[in-house]
């Protein structure tokens, strides 16, 4: 999976435009935490099988960006958890998860809200 690195502020404007053409899932990721890997490994593995068209992929590696992390829960109302996903459509947050609750079907469902 081709994740585009989130690491910028100015990026979360950019990314809130974007999500009126295409679905934007940004996976938060803690660099220190085991179960963010192995959820980020089998998230990967789920993804390579699926149609991702019309959805663009951003990884936050919020050990390094927290400030971006925090800014996303204050802007979009979502609390900080790690790992999560969360995804955006037409400038709104329209599906969320963390830990072991993150797969390929919560943007399969977000396909269907939006």
């Amino acid at each position: 999976m081709d994740w585009i690195d989130l690491t910028q502020l100015e990026q979360l404007e950019l990314l809130q435009e974007r999500s009126n053409e295409l679905t934007i899932a940004i996976f938060k990721h803690s660099t220190r935490c085991g179960v963010s890997s192995m959820v980020l490994k089998g998230l990967n593995r789920e993804l390579a099988g699926m149609d991702t068209a019309g959805i663009e992929f951003y990884f936050l590696d919020l050990i390094k960006y927290r400030d971006i992390s925090n800014t996303i829960a204050r802007v979009w109302s979502v609390n900080h958890q790690s790992p999560q996903l969360i995804v955006l459509k037409n400038g709104e947050v329209i599906n969320h998860a963390s830990h072991y609750m993150i797969s390929a079907e919560l943007l399969q469902q977000s396909d269907q809200l939006s």
